[in-house]
């Protein structure tokens, strides 16, 4: 089994900052890809932005140029930097990773973090 434990939610102004973090642990051979997701209610769950083991980055278009993952690979640990925030970032972050167990590879999802943008 995988655990995902966020953390760094909150409030914050617009054109503040914010740092949410996502740490991995269990049963892990390996973890391939680390990311974060956002969720508002009756609304999809949607891509913010991954990560993989050797530093492939991808981003939604509507966070390019604000926000920036990182990982620790010695931590299993992923980081969102996010800057300059606007009102409709606010949602519900969500870590998301790919990894490789005793019984092969499968996605864990964390229970995701509050983050609200007030304007």
């Amino acid at each position: 089994q995988v655990q995902l434990v966020e953390s760094g939610g909150g409030l914050v102004q617009a054109g503040g900052s914010l740092r949410l973090s996502c740490a991995a642990s269990g049963s892990i051979f390996s973890i391939n890809v680390m990311g974060w997701y956002r969720q508002t209610p009756g609304k999809q769950r949607d891509l913010v932005a991954t990560i993989t083991k050797s530093g492939t980055i991808n981003y939604a278009d509507s966070v390019k140029g604000r926000f920036a993952i990182s990982r620790d690979n010695a931590k299993n640990t992923v980081y969102l930097q996010m800057a300059s925030v606007k009102p409709e970032d606010t949602a519900v972050y969500i870590c998301y990773t790919w990894v490789t167990t005793a019984v092969g590879p499968r996605g864990y999802w964390g229970q995701g973090t509050q983050v609200t943008v007030s304007s």
